[in-house]
């Protein structure tokens, strides 16, 4: 890179990029699956009205706070309810799922909703090694078929051949030209998304520390492919935004509890906010949850539009997806809203 090319980087402003939603669709204590649904929606037409380029569900098993694991039919139900933006997965964990049943699944949701169904895919069970299995059955745990796997989906998409060898179609998906990303908290995923041509979206909002290793790896190893001739790489982020500072530090403690609870293996709904986090959690707890949520951007606009930037000049990333957990739908509203008024302005 020579420095002009350093300095035009380094310019790169929010106001550059898409900025786009990933939703779990969460469910809060004293709520229900059917209640988050409609907030998803909610959200998911208040993300279209601001700007926002896609809403984004992401596939999870078991865990009473996350209503999105049947992933495929909620987001039929967001597309329904909104009219542009791109609605998608991120992401799918393939190695739960027959390739051929997701290729039916999306083709069936690009044939419904034509130009604006994204495929993002994961190589994580999404869930504890139990569930894991009950979802996988015969199938290897650990993902190393992942590879394979995608060959094989990414098969069924293409147009109809009577050469074929497999005699396997999806009706509908083949033909469809859907966009696929790779998701990853690691570099397994970024190596292989940049050798087959594919867009890479990075977990930052839950893996901080591999966040730029992941990238550097990505477009290190990036090749051009019918899909892609530059690298194209976003980056999720979890912002937690208030009016103030303090408002947004009280707000954020529901996600404080809710990673307290992962690494308690006591799942619970997403809790209340409360004022201290004090005496909830232990130094060793305290030290991890904060380790693992280190890259959490919680604030007043200011701070927010401060740190926002700060990752984008340090990631450079093509687009930034924002996620967002709190307890109370309106907060939750709110944040992306201050989020969308920084971008704009």
């Amino acid at each position: 890179m020579t420095h002009a090319d350093a300095d035009r980087s380094a310019a790169k402003k929010l106001r550059d990029i898409p900025l786009s939603v990933l939703d779990l669709s969460p469910i809060v204590q004293g709520s229900d699956p059917a209640d988050s649904f409609r907030k998803s929606l909610d959200l998911a037409r208040h993300a279209e009205k601001w700007g926002f380029e896609r809403f984004w569900l992401a596939e999870h098993h078991g865990m009473p706070s996350v209503a999105s694991s049947a992933t495929s039919v909620l987001i039929g139900f967001i597309a329904a309810g909104t009219s542009t933006i791109r609605v998608g997965s991120g992401g799918i964990m393939l190695p739960n799922h027959a390739p051929l049943v997701i290729a039916e699944q999306f083709g069936t949701l690009e044939s419904l909703y034509p130009g604006r169904i994204d495929l993002g895919l994961g190589r994580a069970p999404g869930t504890d090694q139990r569930t894991a299995r009950a979802l996988r059955r015969n199938q290897r745990i650990g993902g190393a078929d992942f590879p394979e796997l995608l060959t094989e989906l990414r098969e069924y998409f293409r147009p109809y051949s009577p050469e074929s060898d497999s005699g396997i179609r999806a009706i509908p998906g083949e033909g469809l030209s859907i966009p696929i990303w790779l998701l990853g908290s690691s570099d397994f995923s970024a190596q292989l998304a940049g050798m087959l041509g594919l867009p890479f979206a990075f977990a930052g909002h839950f893996s901080p520390n591999y966040t730029l290793p992941a990238l550097q790896t990505y477009r290190h190893h990036f090749r051009p492919s019918e899909v892609l001739e530059e690298p194209y790489a976003m980056v999720g982020v979890s912002v937690m935004a208030a009016d103030t500072d303090e408002r947004a530090r009280y707000l954020s403690t529901s996600h404080f509890q809710a990673f307290l609870q992962i690494i308690r293996d006591d799942r619970k709904p997403i809790q209340p906010p409360v004022e201290s986090m004090d005496g909830l959690w232990s130094d060793f707890e305290k030290f991890t949850v904060q380790s693992q949520l280190s890259s959490s951007i919680i604030g007043s606009p200011e701070t927010v539009k401060q740190e926002l930037q700060a990752l984008l000049d340090a990631t450079q990333a093509d687009e930034l997806m924002i996620t967002t957990q709190m307890y109370d739908h309106a907060d939750r509203i709110r944040s992306y809203e201050i989020v969308a008024d920084i971008w704009k302005s």
